[in-house]
């Protein structure tokens, strides 16, 4: 039996780490990133264009830095999936180039700790030379996506607009840079809203933003209601119901165990949903 690899084992146990770390992060922005969109509503709501506009390019940066997450987290997952061609060979196998490369390249450039000691524990094994043309030749040498979500430039015109369109057809609003028949039709519900006492009262469960590739399907966002999380005499059965039906909530993964290694079957449906 060959003895334990101690590089090895301090990258499986970083790389377990990244990924817990990395879906923590992906949460708290996407939660904070909910906030945001509603305050962003309430601009348009009172007309305040030009504040909606510059608000809303700091949104556009938190859902890139989710999307890279997202991809750094598939690259740890599959390294550690593979962590035996990595322990076993000095050079790198061809198919794990990307993802190591791209994780060397991306490290430095992220908030997770973790992510830096398995860009170290890369480089000691497999040299600066390696290090260097990951970091010195980004466009040939990382995954393109990688690449484009760290380059520093400001979100397009476009962009911009087709982010407040959502906010303000998500929330009803009656903003200028709607069509004027959307924009007349949410007039009328919001005068309507007016003589009830209504508001802004769209039930937020997580808007879809547009992102580069396209605009999401409108999804019509059903009513929920949350129970007390503890059992007492008063709620014997807590959890969630939808639409009459008890759900039982998620929970967040607090660690990583070896039965939540993808297969490779999987990785590839996760990296080819990315790409699109």
């Amino acid at each position: 039996m060959p003895p334990p690899n101690p590089l090895g084992t301090r990258l499986r146990i970083q790389l377990k780490l990244s990924i817990s770390r990395l879906r923590h992060i992906q949460q708290k922005e996407s939660a904070l990133a909910k906030q945001q969109r509603r305050d962003i509503a309430q601009l348009l709501s009172n007309e305040k264009d030009e504040s909606a506009r510059i608000r809303i390019e700091n949104i556009i940066r938190q859902e890139i830095n989710v999307e890279l997450l997202e991809i750094l987290e598939l690259y740890c997952e599959l390294l550690l999936a593979r962590i035996g061609l990595l322990e076993q060979r000095r050079e790198c196998d061809p198919g794990l180039e990307e993802p190591v490369k791209s994780i060397i390249y991306a490290a430095g450039r992220t908030d997770v700790k973790e992510l830096l000691q398995v860009r170290d524990i890369l480089i000691a094994k497999f040299g600066k030379e390696f290090a260097r043309d990951a970091l010195e030749n980004p466009a040939t040498s990382v995954a393109p996506r990688v690449h484009k979500k760290l380059t520093i430039e400001p979100p397009s015109t476009e962009l911009v607009t087709a982010y407040l369109e959502e906010i303000a057809r998500t929330y009803r609003i009656p903003w200028s840079g709607l069509p004027e028949a959307e924009r007349k039709r949410f007039a009328d519900e919001g005068d309507d809203d007016d003589e009830g006492g209504g508001g802004i009262g769209v039930i937020d469960t997580g808007l879809q933003l547009p992102s580069v590739g396209g605009l999401p399907e409108k999804v019509p966002l059903p009513p929920i209601s949350v129970a007390p999380a503890a059992a007492s005499t008063e709620n014997p059965r807590p959890g969630v119901t939808f639409q009459g039906q008890n759900i039982k909530p998620a929970t967040a993964p607090t660690s990583v165990k070896k039965s939540d290694i993808p297969d490779f079957d999987e990785l590839s449906r996760r990296f080819a949903a990315l790409k699109r």
